[in-house]
């Protein structure tokens, strides 16, 4: 075997192999929207419910700028289904608009919590055709996914703080 595959088969089974990580994000994420729904029929939970929704919103930002910015360029590059990457993308566009309306609103505001829910089944969808369609390809292709996974941990750690709950959208955009 020679080296450049050891280190990629070595990848595959890393602690920073993308799609290892990228499953994490989606599990933390799923959690999220399932302490929001419990939070949703109580009474007295808007304050509770917000701080949720804005982890949610912090987590998906920065996943989905994450994918956007080293893992999609390397999945379609590595499995060539320009279809399927067009998809995500225009999934991810219609995620981020909802997000920006949950960050504008309060949680005592009318169709917040719906709002909420449709985030939640869109993010469900989403994440089922990456685990169901994209991800199955890519461990088929010849991705390094011990360096994309790196690449994605070095973005995060690096557009993490000005993506925190409770950072304006004014710092966000100018990158403070």
């Amino acid at each position: 075997m020679t080296q450049e595959k050891t280190a990629n088969a070595s990848g595959r089974k890393s602690g920073s192999d993308v799609l290892k990580l990228l499953k994490a994000d989606h599990a933390r994420v799923k959690k999220l929207f399932k302490d929001f729904e419990e939070l949703k029929e109580k009474k007295n939970s808007s304050e509770k419910k917000g701080e949720i929704v804005q982890k949610i919103c912090a987590e998906l930002t920065l996943h989905a700028e994450a994918e956007e910015a080293v893992f999609y360029p390397a999945a379609r590059e590595a499995i060539e289904d320009e279809d399927l990457m067009d998809e995500a993308d225009v999934e991810h566009a219609g995620a981020k608009d909802l997000i920006a309306q949950l960050q504008a609103m309060s949680p005592d505001d009318d169709h917040y919590d719906a709002k909420v829910t449709v985030l939640s089944e869109y993010i469900t969808h989403h994440v089922e055709e990456e685990e169901t369609e994209m991800f199955p390809k890519i461990e088929k292709s010849d991705m390094d996914r011990q360096e994309v996974g790196e690449g994605i941990k070095q973005f995060k750690e690096e557009h993490e703080e000005e993506l925190k709950p409770g950072t304006s959208n004014a710092a966000r955009k100018k990158g403070v």
